[in-house]
């Protein structure tokens, strides 16, 4: 384990120079020590930021990415392996949360795309809901789909696949990709109309 130390910014009153042991470190944390756990932020809430960064999560989104992976890490941090890298733990954490946070944008685009919409930004509609809200209603509305509508719409809306992947994913002859794509929008539609948009 001593591969594992890690440079801990030292406190006021505390050696400078003090490298601290990073399974020491994280028993500290397990063991509920709020010194413990705000080293372990100061520490890497940097490198978890800059990383969120360079994978693409917008700036306006970006610290709120940050605090979720931490809520991750303080949630998960005793089913943690520590014969890995604490950072390569982080950075996994950090591709999740983007990945999360790309899949929120894709269904608001979704979103807009039925209701007609397109492009607008949320603040020129007064009666836009709120990102929770937007996330609330489609996941209902995923959630009361046909199985196979809702294949078809989360696979080209969402996570932008094409006829032909949809096609091999599913098992439906390609030329009936449309119409179900086109099956799948009408009640993804209807089935928001009617939860109280």
């Amino acid at each position: 384990m001593g591969d594992l130390a890690v440079n801990i910014r030292a406190r006021a009153g505390s050696n400078p120079g003090q490298v601290v042991d990073a399974q020491n470190l994280w028993n500290r944390c397990l063991d509920g020590e709020q010194p413990a756990w705000r080293a372990l932020h100061a520490q890497y809430y940097p490198v978890a930021r800059g990383f969120l960064r360079r994978l693409g999560v917008p700036p306006s989104n970006v610290e709120d990415a940050c605090q979720e992976v931490f809520v991750q890490v303080f949630r998960y941090l005793a089913r943690f392996e520590r014969r890995a890298d604490f950072k390569t733990w982080l950075y996994k954490l950090c591709i999740t949360q983007a990945g999360r946070g790309r899949r929120r944008a894709a269904l608001a685009a979704a979103l807009r795309r039925v209701l007609g919409r397109g492009d607008a930004p949320a603040a020129a509609d007064p009666h836009e809901w709120s990102e929770g809200e937007v996330q609330r209603r489609i996941q209902g509305v995923l959630a009361a789909m046909k199985p196979m509508h809702r294949t078809v719409f989360v696979l080209y809306e969402l996570e932008a696949c094409t006829g032909q992947e949809i096609a091999q994913v599913t098992g439906l002859p390609a030329g009936t990709i449309r119409r179900r794509l086109h099956d799948a929008r009408a009640e993804f539609a209807s089935l928001l109309e009617g939860s109280g948009t």
